[in-house]
Formats: C-alpha cells, structure tokens, sequence
C-alpha cells in the first residue's frame, strides 16, 4: 500500500505509517498533476495547502483514506469523498492549547504594547515612557464561543485575576458557572460587561461580521478585542475605523479575511494600535507534531483494517446498526436543521422520539443525525462524529424516546428543541422509501417535502395574506415551487403557517420586507441539506 503526502508535516508521520505502507512526499503539486498521481496512492495526507477537489478524489481510484493534519477539512470536499466511501479524518484536539495560549499571548502583548516597544529597541530607542499598558488583572475578559479552546483560554485569564463572562448559545449556565465565570444569555447582555473581548467560534452564517459597526457601538468605551479563530468574524474596516475614532483601545488578530494578503485589510492602516500575526495559532512544534502522529495514526489504522477515532464524514458505527435506520438519516438531519433554525435562545436540550419501525431497532445513529443537524449552519466543521461531543461539551442534555404509538407511516421522527426562551418542534414521516415528509411544526399540521429553501411565515389567518406575500416575494424576482397554508387547531388565537419552497437563498431584506406586513409573526428563511 501507499500514501501520498503533499504538504510539509512532521517526519514523524512517515515513521508511524511506514511499516504499513510506502510513504512518497510530493509537496507542491498542481491539481492536474495530482490528478495524475492519485490513482497509485491508498491514502493521502495534506494540512492547508493542498485543495482536494472533486476532480482529485474521483481519480483516486484506490484511496481508502484523507487525513487532514489540522482542525479544519475545508480544503477537502467531503461530499465527493463521502459518496466515493473514502474516509476524511483530521486532528481536533491537536493544536488545543496553541491556540490558546496563542491568544493568551497576543492578549498580553496588546496590553503590554510589546512588539511596539521591540520595534524601537531595535532601532537602538529607549521610549520607555511611549509604552505605558494597562494590567489584565481585575479586568473582565468576555470570551464569545465556549469550546475546548474557549474554555481553555478562560482558565488561564483567571489565573491571572480576571473576570470571565460567557456568551455562547450552545452552552448551558451550568457548564459556565462550573467554571466560574458569568454566562451571559444575550449579546445585549454581553457586550456592555467586556473590557477584553476574545473570539472563539468557528465561521458560519451567524458569525460572518459578528463584530460591526453597531455591535462595537454597544462596547464599552476602549474595549481591547482578540481574534484567534476565524477571518471574516471581525468586520476589519469598521474594527479600524473604532480604534481611530477610540472607541477600540486596541485589537490583536491572528486571523483575516483575505489571506494570506494582508495589506488589502483596512487593519494595516492602524497597526499602531494593532498587534497582527499571521495565523500563527496552531504553529507550534508541538501542535505540528501532534497533529502530524494524530492522523498518521489514523491513516495506519485504516490501512491495517481498523476504525479511525476522528473521521468527519462518517459515521463510527457498525453496518449491521446502521443499516435498517440509514434510509431515514437524511429525514433526521432535515428536521433538526429546520427545528434548530427556528428555535430561539439557547440551547438546554434536545429531545428525540421515534415511533413505528424505528421504535423497534437501535436509535443511536438517527440521535446522531439529529444532533449534526442542530448544530449544522450554527456551529461548523459539525459532522457525524463530533456532533455528541459538542453537545456534552455545551452542557446540552440529549433524550431518545422509543414510543410504541401506531402510525401510519413507515416511521415518524419528532425532534423537540428546548432553549431559554421557548419549545420548539418539528416531526417528520417516511411515507415510503425515500418519499418523506415534514408533518408538524409546532402546533401545525403540515405535509411538505423538504427543500433546500425554505420559507416559514407565521400569520394571522385573515384574507390576502398570500397574495401580499407572493408580491414581496415575486418584486424580488423568487420564484415559488410550492406553498401550504395550515391552520392551528389547537389555539383560539386564529393563527396560520404559511409554507413555501423556493429555488434560492432568501436574504434578509426580503425577511424584514416579509415581517413589515401587518399580521406576519416573525417569518424564518430556512437552509436544509436535504
């Protein structure tokens, strides 16, 4: 057997593979070059640099494996690799605690003014008055986004005598007050309390310019901002255009928007006031070799015919388990998507019942399904193997319900989302094979299909309604696929849901058009794998 490495990783890789197969090391290849060579190679092995297309993963006739020597696959296209049965793994806990003390880190300089102040030195200066900073203790650190490395960092800035308050909406109160720090249940809440705000969540939907003009407004006066995480949180011209104006004291980024080409941020307009590293939050030697030993563990492991303990496209389960449920994972992870993207506030629990055959075999991966679809558009680089983990990480208490109801349906799935504000519910039925349907949302009958696109618009049930919907959404030139109209029969309140399919994204404009007519309660655009 062989492996193909494309990129600079530890040797040690090449010595834990190399009584399993014949390690080549063939960095800086084009696509079609590598196109040309994959067909000889049982495993590749890449960090960052090497984009594993489509066209490369088809041509790999006899890969069994991709290792990915780092956190993120986003460089590997997990679909084609998923549908080809090759298995994607990569090393999430790795680069933990580099990352973290690499905020650490850029928290201090900041504070400290140190590379400002090494500059000068350099110069053969002695501006000892020019760099007066400020102390971290006493101070109060808000960390946004509570994982591994979240929690990490919050530890290390208390033993440093600082205040942590929290904000993250998987996360329960307990899992934070555990760790003694303040949870905050809003934004609203957080904002106002930070002296110091650290970034720790991945890039999605949610986050993409979490950091703006009108969050840094709510801030208090002279706030200190970090970012370790992802590019693109942050929204760089209106972070600089702050920290001219005073409002931001200062920001130490490790990450950007567009890299690796720093001088198109508006940051290195004001790196005065900055301290700007070029995504150093993984490179240690210790991080490369963990990562490095990680996955070429896992790769060896493959080869010889056993399990990896990091793959993230599939499922670590048994075929015989699998089998009589994998027909309703799509079904699963469809209604928890919708389920969580309606559901407001924070998550405390995820509950889920299977009726009719389902009620009769192991539950366990459709649990699973459910999990990756309530964390997927909110959480990133969520996959099949991770999703439990996030959900004990966060404090998020998970029930499976077997109900021996009749129904008539193959099976029925009801996924019910508890946050800290509201319920949420929402059923789905196989009605034959690969025919599946969305049945209940909340106190609504229902009986759609799900769809890519989706438009949920809660309203008072009174004439015109879906005529003054198809006019906002027809002016923005949206198309309508299909559409139902269902009542709620277990309220007085006169109250109906209307349903639409339609064949693209919807933004926010179109919502808040949506939301502007006089009885339409608070419509969602929906996002389902499908």
């Amino acid at each position: 057997m062989k492996v193909l490495i494309t990129d600079k990783i530890n040797e040690s890789a090449k010595d834990i593979i190399g009584d399993a197969a014949i390690c080549d090391f063939l960095p800086t290849m084009s696509e079609d070059e590598l196109v040309q060579k994959i067909g000889e190679y049982d495993a590749l092995m890449v960090r960052s640099q090497t984009k594993v297309t489509k066209k490369i993963i088809e041509a790999g006739k006899s890969l069994k494996i991709i290792g990915r020597a780092g956190v993120g696959v986003d460089n590997i296209d997990l679909e084609t690799a998923t549908k080809c049965g090759i298995i994607v793994v990569n090393s999430p806990d790795g680069n933990t605690h580099a990352a973290a003390e690499h905020t650490v880190a850029m928290m201090l300089s900041l504070s400290r003014n140190i590379p400002q102040a090494y500059e000068t030195i350099k110069q053969g200066l002695w501006e000892r008055s020019k760099f007066t900073g400020v102390e971290v203790f006493g101070k109060t650190l808000g960390v946004i986004g509570f994982g591994k490395i979240g929690q990490h960092v919050a530890k290390v800035a208390q033993a440093l005598g600082m205040n942590i308050v929290v904000y993250d909406p998987y996360t329960t109160k307990e899992l934070v007050e555990n760790l003694c720090a303040f949870y905050c249940s809003t934004l609203d809440e957080f904002w106002g309390q930070c002296d110091y705000i650290s970034i720790h969540t991945p890039k999605t939907k949610e986050t993409i310019s979490l950091i703006n003009k009108n969050t840094i407004n709510r801030m208090k006066k002279g706030v200190k901002i970090i970012n370790c995480a992802r590019g693109g949180i942050i929204d760089e011209a209106a972070l600089c255009e702050a920290i001219k104006e005073g409002q931001v004291s200062g920001a130490a980024i490790d990450v950007f928007e567009n890299e690796p080409d720093i001088k198109s941020s508006p940051l290195f307009g004001c790196v005065d006031k900055c301290v700007l590293t070029p995504h150093l939050g993984a490179s240690t030697s210790e991080a490369q070799i963990n990562v490095a030993v990680d996955v070429a563990k896992q790769i060896r492991e493959v080869l010889l015919g056993g399990e990896a303990k990091s793959a993230v496209n599939l499922p670590q389960m048994k075929p015989e388990k699998l089998e009589p449920v994998k027909d309703y994972m799509g079904l699963a992870q469809n209604i928890s998507q919708m389920a969580s993207q309606i559901a407001s506030g924070n998550i405390q629990s995820v509950e889920i019942t299977v009726m009719g055959e389902l009620a009769q075999v192991d539950a366990t991966p459709i649990e699973i399904a459910v999990l990756k679809g309530v964390f997927d558009y909110r959480v990133g680089s969520v996959n099949y193997v991770n999703a439990p983990l996030i959900a004990k990480e966060r404090g998020i208490k998970v029930t499976t319900i077997k109900s021996n109801q009749n129904v008539p349906s193959c099976g029925v799935i009801t996924v019910k989302i508890i946050t800290s504000e509201n319920e949420t519910i929402v059923r789905g039925a196989m009605l034959a094979k690969d025919i599946y349907r969305i049945t209940k949302i909340n106190n609504f009958s229902t009986s759609i299909m799900p769809d890519s696109n989706m438009l949920l618009i809660p309203h008072e049930n009174k004439p015109s309604m879906v005529a003054k919907v198809a006019q906002i959404i027809g002016e923005k030139g949206i198309n309508i696929n299909s559409m139902q109209v269902n009542n709620d029969t277990k309220s007085q309140n006169n109250e109906s849901i209307m349903i639409l399919n339609v064949p693209c994204e919807v933004k926010d404009d179109v919502i808040q058009k949506l939301n502007q007519i006089d009885g339409v309660k608070s419509s969602k655009y929906i996002k389902l794998s499908v």
